[in-house]
């Protein structure tokens, strides 16, 4: 293992052990998106709406309208119980709080009447004594609210026995509740709280706790309250941890087993809100009586009480998005203990959580820093898919709740930051290489390797290129009085000032032949003007060859004067990677490559440092270009013509230059006609030479040794030389 992937894996796992610490704490975050998956899963498979003994007596809008505001005289709310009775209801539970005495009671309206004698007062009938009398051995289970003031606590109707450690510090603590009338509280049947979500912010309702603590006492709430009495039983049977304390698994209730947090609480697996879950209180207290299909209907029921009235804000969310009374939900969670549909969350799904976050993050970890970033990503997928199926299977088929979007999330956080990392590493080792092949390759053919999948593949293309060779004279002299050191000192310099003139120009350093450059324009991208580019590039090298010389860049002292040759040509050459397929060069092959290397080793010949051939020379026309004459190069049937680059534009645009090229031009005639007039124009052309370019001298010192060179050239070449 590579010291960057020990790194790597160090801090990954130090983001699975945040991660999962952070889970261990379970913050509010993770809770809510928690509830929010499960809500999810609940309205892609909601519990069935089924025909069960479970009413809702609504007093809606129309039940207001009929018979006045809220809150109704509670002697109507006697004869809502009396007619409920009468129809068989096995129980009646109000959503509803008793806690003030009717306003509405005659004794009570008389009482507040200045001057009326008070004995008249108390001979009036009271609303809260008759509500009392009413619900007196009735199966009639009456709601109470949390407060948070004072300590008061409702008694308590049932009986507790337990099983295992006692869950009695388990459920929410109720600090106090609101009191009830006493004559209501101690004729009710059954007590039960009636809050749905205690201390929870959110305002969809998910787990309802069916029981609260004061640490001494358990309260039940109206849901369970109200099976109890239905059912006629006295006690609640409660399960708890086999070996600690404060912890609730189930509560069994007559004949019915219910699932409970390890708070006590009830997890709803709701359905859509029906119609037919609802009967409104105007048809029970209607004055003829309620209908047949009403009083069939309440047979035998559990009827709650409350209201779906806008104006009395009691709506709740669902799981399901839906707003509904806040009664209906105590009439759901008895449904769903009747129909046996439950949902749970065991005591170890955290967990399992956390333990899943821990393993598949370090199996991530290892995973992305020791294989390839797509087996790496197959594997993430493959977690977030197991872990969607899994919760979901577990869900469809046992009711079980298990988040998955923890180890996803957590998982994902892991993914990105370990990638991110091997990225980071990647990106500063592939520059790294891009600045260690730079010194070899142009920019150019770097951003096709990089870009072009095809690049790295053995072939090649036919292209027309501009070939250059650049050549060291003497350097077998040189390097034979120089110690070996001293030799690739003096060639890295002198290399390096040179080659960055082709790069600067657009070209394509291929190779380093000894003391010899190999470039080429035009390949692997297109390259337009690429001629002149070479050309310039030539110019330049000389210049620079030149100021080397002038600071004595060598060491070499001011009488040893390092010099080069330079041969260019333009033609056609197949271009491409060459070699084996396990090592291969971005080279060009070709007889066009052959004559520019040729030409190069002219220069020792013809006495100049830059030769270029015609078909250069013909893309080149306003450089500074005079004939070299026509040359035999080896493996060549037919000799080629060659011109030597004195200058750049300006060069030629030089009154000097123009002086020079009219004597140039009469030589060039005279050496064509055998004139005995070619040697003063030699001589003029020194002189004329000297106000250009000191490096003419040497080459019209042997034009006289090369007088066949400059005969019989084809009529092209002339014009060609002309221009």
């Amino acid at each position: 293992m590579t010291r960057v992937q020990q790194i790597g894996v160090v801090i990954g796992l130090a983001i699975v052990a945040m991660l999962t610490i952070l889970r261990a704490g379970d913050p509010g975050i993770f809770k809510l998106i928690r509830g929010v998956t499960f809500d999810e899963y609940q309205r892609l498979v909601p519990r069935t709406f089924e025909p069960m003994p479970v009413r809702v007596i609504d007093i809606d809008e129309t039940s207001l309208r009929e018979f006045g505001q809220w809150p109704w005289p509670r002697d109507r709310m006697a004869l809502l119980v009396d007619r409920l009775s009468e129809m068989g209801a096995s129980a009646i539970a109000f959503d509803v709080l008793f806690a003030e005495p009717d306003r509405l009671s005659p004794r009570n309206v008389v009482r507040d009447v200045a001057g009326v004698d008070p004995s008249l007062a108390e001979q009036l009938p009271d609303n809260d004594e008759i509500f009392a009398r009413s619900i007196a051995g009735k199966p009639v289970v009456l709601g109470f609210g949390l407060s948070n003031e004072g300590n008061y606590r409702p008694p308590v109707k049932a009986g507790f026995a337990f099983t295992g450690e006692s869950p009695v510090t388990a459920p929410p603590y109720l600090g106090a509740s609101t009191p009830l009338r006493p004559q209501l509280e101690a004729n009710a049947a059954g007590l039960g709280h009636i809050s749905l979500n205690p201390g929870n912010p959110s305002p969809v309702v998910r787990a309802v706790p069916l029981f609260l603590t004061d640490g001494e006492q358990l309260y039940p709430n109206l849901a369970i309250e109200a099976l109890r009495v239905a059912q006629g039983v006295s006690t609640y049977v409660l399960s708890g941890a086999p070996d600690r304390a404060g912890i609730m698994t189930s509560a069994k209730i007559g004949d019915f087993v219910v699932p409970l947090t390890a708070a006590g609480e009830l997890w709803l697996y709701v359905s859509p809100d029906r119609a037919e879950r609802y009967i409104s209180a105007r048809q029970v207290l209607a004055a003829g009586g309620a209908s047949p299909e009403v009083a069939a209907a309440i047979d035998g029921s559990i009827v709650f009480v409350g209201t779906s009235a806008a104006g009395l804000q009691d709506i709740r969310v669902t799981a399901l998005g839906e707003n509904v009374p806040g009664v209906s939900l105590h009439a759901q969670a008895v449904e769903q203990i009747l129909s046996g549909h439950f949902l749970s969350r065991p005591d170890w799904a955290d967990g399992l959580e956390i333990l899943l976050i821990a393993v598949l993050g370090c199996l991530l970890v290892v995973v992305t820093t020791f294989v390839s970033p797509a087996v790496a990503l197959i594997c993430g997928l493959l977690i977030t898919a197991m872990a969607l199926v899994a919760s979901w299977l577990s869900f469809l088929y046992a009711g079980l709740l298990f988040d998955p979007l923890a180890p996803i999330v957590s998982g994902s956080i892991i993914h990105f930051a370990a990638t991110s990392f091997r990225i980071l590493v990647i990106d500063r080792e592939r520059r790294a290489v891009r600045r260690a092949f730079g010194h070899y390759l142009s920019p150019s053919l770097l951003h096709r390797i990089e870009h072009n999948r095809d690049a790295l593949r053995l072939g090649g293309d036919d292209r027309e290129l501009t070939m250059m060779f650049v050549d060291v004279r003497n350097f077998t002299e040189m390097s034979e009085r120089l110690a070996p050191t001293d030799v690739v000192a003096f060639l890295n310099t002198l290399l390096d000032a040179l080659s960055r003139h082709v790069v600067a120009n657009e070209g394509t350093l291929d190779k380093f032949i000894g003391d010899s450059i190999m470039a080429f324009w035009n390949a692997p991208v297109d390259v337009a003007d690429h001629e002149v580019k070479a050309v310039r590039a030539a110019l330049a090298m000389r210049e620079t060859l030149a100021e080397l010389n002038a600071g004595d860049a060598f060491g070499f002292g001011p009488d040893q004067q390092v010099s080069i040759g330079i041969g260019i040509h333009t033609g056609l050459a197949c271009v491409g990677n060459m070699g084996a397929k396990t090592r291969f060069n971005y080279s060009a092959v070709g007889d066009a490559v052959n004559v520019a290397a040729r030409i190069e080793s002219s220069c020792k010949e013809v006495g100049f440092d830059i030769l270029i051939s015609d078909s250069t020379a013909r893309s080149v026309p306003g450089m500074a270009l005079i004939e070299a004459g026509a040359l035999p190069l080896k493996g060549k049937s037919s000799r080629t013509q060659i011109l030597a680059v004195v200058g750049d534009e300006r060069v030629a645009a030089s009154r000097e230059f123009a002086a020079l090229k009219v004597v140039h031009n009469q030589l060039m005639q005279a050496l064509q006609s055998h004139s005995r007039n070619s040697r003063k124009l030699i001589g003029t052309a020194k002189l004329r030479a000297v106000q250009v370019i000191g490096g003419l001298a040497e080459f019209y010192e042997r034009v006289s040794r090369r007088a066949d060179h400059f005969r019989e050239v084809p009529e092209e070449v002339e014009k060609s030389a002309a221009d």
